[in-house]
Formats: C-alpha cells, structure tokens, sequence
C-alpha cells in the first residue's frame, strides 16, 4: 500500500535562525528542537539534560497520603502485603519495582500475577480469593483496578483494603478503595498525565521513601524497570517520562539489575542500548511470558539478585518467545487467508476475525500485523472461559476505544485507549458487533486516515549529514511518542552502481546513495522490505528517499547509515 509522505510545518524561521546562532547548531537542527516547543537556549539546556530534580513532588497525586499512610500502617502492624499486576511488560515491571522495595523493608509481602487465559485482564475475584486464603490485608494493584468497582467491593467483605495504582481512563465510577492513585481520574491535579502503570508504582515507592526518610539515592535502582514500561507500553516520551527513561536507560546501560541483565545477553545486544531496543527486543521477551505460560516468572527473574537462577529463567523466557513467535506467524497467516477468501469485505473499514482455537497471548500482535497488510482498524477474536475475547488495534489518528465505546451494549466489558483496546463478548454477539462496529467507523474514518502516513521533519542535502549533525541529534534521545526519531527527506539520490538485496529471501536493499555526483559523497542505506523497488534503483533511476539517520556498528567499524522508511520516483521522472 502507497505511502503518504506530510512534511511537518517548520518552525517560525526568525526563531530558528535565533536559536541555531545562540547554540551554534546548523538551521536544520534547530529547526528540529522549535518543531517540539523548544524555543530558548534555555529550554534547550532542559531537554537535553534532564534533571532528576525536575521530577514532581509524588504527594501532588490525589490520595497519595492516604495510600502512604495505609502501606505505613500495614508495615507497623506487620500485616501482609500482595502486590497485584497485570500480566503484560508495564504490570510486571511494577509488579517487580513496588515488590523488591517493600521487600528491601519488610519480609511480609507477596506478589500476585493472573493467568491470561483463565482470568483474564486485571483484578480477578481468584485473585482476590487467594488473598483472603493467604490473610492479605491489603493489595496493591498495579497497572490495573481502575475499573474494578466490584471487584474492590468484593475485597472489602473480605476485610481486605485496596491501594489502586494504575494509569488507564476511568470509566463512569471511581472503586472505592481504601487509595485509588491514577493522575488521570477527575480531580487529581498531578502535574504529569501521561505515566506508565510502573511510573505510578515509582511514584508511590518515592512518596513512601520521603515520609520514611529513605534516601531517593537508594530508589534510582528500579528506573531501569520503570524505563522499560514506559518503553513498552508505548506512553509519550515527554516531561516526567523522558526524565525517567533517560535516567532508567542510562541504569540500563551501566547497571542493570540481574534479570534485565540477562536479559540483555539472551538477546545478544552488545551496544548501547536504546528506546527501540527495549520495544522490540527485552519488551517481548518479558511479554513472552505471560502470553505463552505464566508473568510470574517473568517477575520471578526481574527481582531475582541470582545470576544462576536469572540465567535459567532467561533461557526459559526466550524459548517462549520464539515459540511465541512461531504461533503469530502462523496465526497472522491463517487470519490473512480469511480476508482474502472473504471477497465481500474487499471495500471494509475495518477487518473483525473470530477463530476459537487462536491463542489468546499473541491476537493483540496478530491484529498490529494485519493492519500492516490491511490499513484500517482491526479486531482479532479467540474463545476464552465461553466468551468470545480479544484485541483491537487502530490505524494512526483514528480513535479506536470511540468506536469500541459504540458497540457497549454488545459488549461483556471493554478497556483501552485510543490505539488499542481489549474486549469480551458474547459469540452470538461477533456478528452484530462486526455489523456495528463496521457502521460506525465507516461513518467516522475519512480516507486519509485509511492511507499509512510518514511524517517528515525536514528535507535534507546530503551534504548536511555528517558525524557533527548526527551527535546533536542523538541528543534528542530517548526517542518516542511525541518525541519519534527524526524523518528526513532527500530528493534526486541515486544508487552508486553497488546496490543489491540482502536477507534470507532477498527481502531488502542494500544501497549506496549519492545526491550530487559532483560532491562524491556517497551514504550507505538500508531499506528493509522494499526489494521491489530495486530494478528501479539499479537502472540508474532518481528517487526521493524518506529514511532515519542511525549509527551502523559492525565488526568493530561505526559509520553513519540511512535507514531508508519509503522510496519513490523523484518528482518529474517517468
């Protein structure tokens, strides 16, 4: 499917101009730093630095002091403790964060992960009956609970009180439990909205630190967890965010703890590691877990200070994702034959697939492949407990949890936000609700949002790029939402005459550009998955190229590489 290339408005020029005089950086540079609010040498010092001293004060969050008050008082009366989460990266990573400090204070708790397939997403009444059957308490819930009003209730007959710590949008009702700490609910007036559930698990472990005299120095340990929620569950790289990862990615970097550790071996990164890393490389292994057995051994190796026994569990970890890996591809071909058998959703907006026998770990990825194929927004459904449940993804800018939100009526439950959603229904329900749900969003979607888009930052010479330009901008690191690498455009290159296609299959360009023949610099590239522009590219033909700038490591040789997004005839050849 044909790309859509939006270059980005550039910023006020006199500004820019201004600010690349003040920082002695080149125009395009600063171009990139007012494109993302950064208009003073100022702000500039901020964002490129960032202070754990920026950080706000955990007490700003509604209910804090009650929460701290409530974990005090459990500790004093030596009451257990079960610290509950979610099965994905963002609950195991708090799981492990808020479970290793109170362990570092007190020996009377436990950790609490629920099984995918037979309770499904968040707080569980199982859950909450071993609770009672262990004599917990008091729960902490992390990455869940917001939406658990009958849940809480159902703890509360059991004398047991609930801190909620998450940080998903609450429905019409707010639990009533003992601490309910979500700086998205009504009247919470913390500073920063956008915080991974582990962010918030941070938040409540700092405030209790203050209260209890505990050094924050003793606490910078677990930001190498935090930075992996927030990596992996895909929340804007902004504010407090980028103050955490960049802190928790240096942790990474220098002093990772036992299991991430491992971790990192297993899946053989000998580099500095980066945002994207942990998305696509120590993300899915923790995930692995959950989806393919059990989360509590992902959490199991998170907290383990064993190097033996962390070296076990990695293996186990990694074995699950490449089984993990094996069942999606299998199941994103089965669903990818289903479309193209069924001719009559050729002209659909949105693809609903139910099949009893998918396994219910790996949908979620299954429906993000299919929207890779197939633009629009996308629902993918197994049987799980008699119900027809599943995941939703959504194309970018289109408000998936809207058109979900629409179908409710249809729906057991439903939770999310506006890029993905999870969802249980009925099955004499699927029909209706792909009717529905098809109506609705043909009516809301416009055609440009059914069409991939590649935002653009700024065109590019070639004789722009050089190792000066790519160390200013490897300062905007960590990358990530609202704060995505820069994309460049260069019109007019050509391959030098070595390009060929690499991979197992041939699947990808490898390319040597030039833009101007007279300079004689020449840009190594990569495009992945676009060896079909290669006959192309190899006759000699120009072509406008919109690509990422990135470090290539091989062999001990560093050299700058274009990591080329998208290829297409320059503009007024044949």
């Amino acid at each position: 499917m044909e790309k859509k290339w939006i270059m980005k408005e550039s910023g006020d020029s006199a500004v820019v101009k201004q600010l690349a005089a003040k920082l002695e950086v080149s125009d395009s540079l600063a171009n990139l730093m007012v494109q993302r609010g950064i208009t003073t040498p100022g702000e500039a010092q901020s964002f490129f630095n960032p202070s754990l001293d920026s950080l706000h004060d955990p007490f700003l969050m509604k209910d804090m002091n009650i929460a701290v008050e409530r974990l005090s008082s459990a500790v004093k009366k030596n009451e257990k403790i079960l610290v509950y989460g979610d099965y994905d990266v963002d609950g195991i990573t708090a799981v492990a964060l808020v479970y290793s400090f109170l362990k570092e204070q007190y020996s009377n708790v436990e950790y609490y992960i629920p099984d995918r397939y037979s309770e499904g997403y968040g707080v569980s009444f199982r859950g909450l009956d071993y609770a009672s059957e262990n004599n917990c308490r008091l729960i902490i819930t992390l990455d869940c609970g917001i939406k658990a009003t009958e849940k809480v209730l159902y703890a509360k007959s059991k004398g047991i009180d609930v801190i909620i710590c998450d940080h998903h949008y609450p429905g019409d009702e707010i639990p009533m439990a003992h601490a309910v700490l979500d700086p998205k609910q009504p009247a919470c007036n913390y500073p920063y909205k956008e915080l991974s559930g582990c962010g918030v698990g941070f938040k409540l472990i700092h405030a209790y630190s203050k209260i209890h005299a505990i050094p924050f120095t003793e606490i910078i340990q677990y930001l190498d967890l935090v930075a992996v929620s927030i990596a992996s569950d895909i929340v804007p790289i902004t504010g407090e965010n980028r103050v955490l990862a960049y802190y928790g990615l240096k942790q990474l970097n220098e002093s990772p703890r036992t299991g991430l550790r491992e971790i990192i071996r297993e899946a053989e990164i000998i580099r500095t590691l980066t945002i994207e890393d942990v998305v696509f490389r120590i993300g899915p292994r923790i995930n692995a877990a959950g989806r393919m057995d059990t989360g509590g051994r992902a959490v199991e190796l998170l907290i383990s200070s064993d190097p033996k026994l962390a070296y076990g569990i990695s293996k186990e970890i990694d074995n699950y994702n490449i089984e993990r890996r094996n069942v999606d591809r299998l199941i994103t071909t089965e669903a990818m034959r289903m479309i193209s058998d069924d001719k009559s959703t050729s002209n659909a907006k949105t693809t609903v697939l139910f099949n009893a026998s998918w396994k219910k770990g790996v949908i979620g990825i299954v429906a993000s492949r299919l929207i890779e194929t197939y633009y629009r927004p996308t629902v993918v459904l197994t049987e799980s407990n008699g119900f027809a449940t599943g995941s939703a993804r959504s194309v970018q800018g289109y408000d998936l949890y809207q058109a979900i939100e629409s179908c409710s009526d249809l729906l057991e439950s439903f939770g999310g936000h506006m890029f993905a959603a999870g969802l249980t229904l009925k099955k004499e329900n699927i029909k209706p609700f792909t009717e529905r749900f098809e109506q609705y969003v043909s009516r809301t979607i416009t055609e440009d949002q059914l069409q991939p888009r590649i935002f653009i930052d700024a065109e590019l010479s070639f004789l722009e790029i050089d190792d000066e330009f790519f160390r200013v901008m490897n300062q905007f690191q960590p990358y990530g939402p609202e704060n995505m690498a820069p994309v460049f455009m260069s019109r007019n290159v050509s391959d030098s005459g070595s390009g060929r296609m690499v991979g197992s299959s041939g699947e990808h360009l490898k390319l040597e550009l030039i833009q101007d023949r007279e300079s004689l610099k020449v840009l190594p590239a990569i495009a992945f998955s676009q060896a079909d522009r290669f006959e192309y590219i190899r006759n000699g033909e120009p072509v406008d190229i919109c690509y990422s700038i990135e470090l290539n490591e091989f062999r001990g040789t560093r050299k700058l590489q274009l990591n080329i997004r998208d290829i297409k005839a320059a503009a007024g050849s044949k």
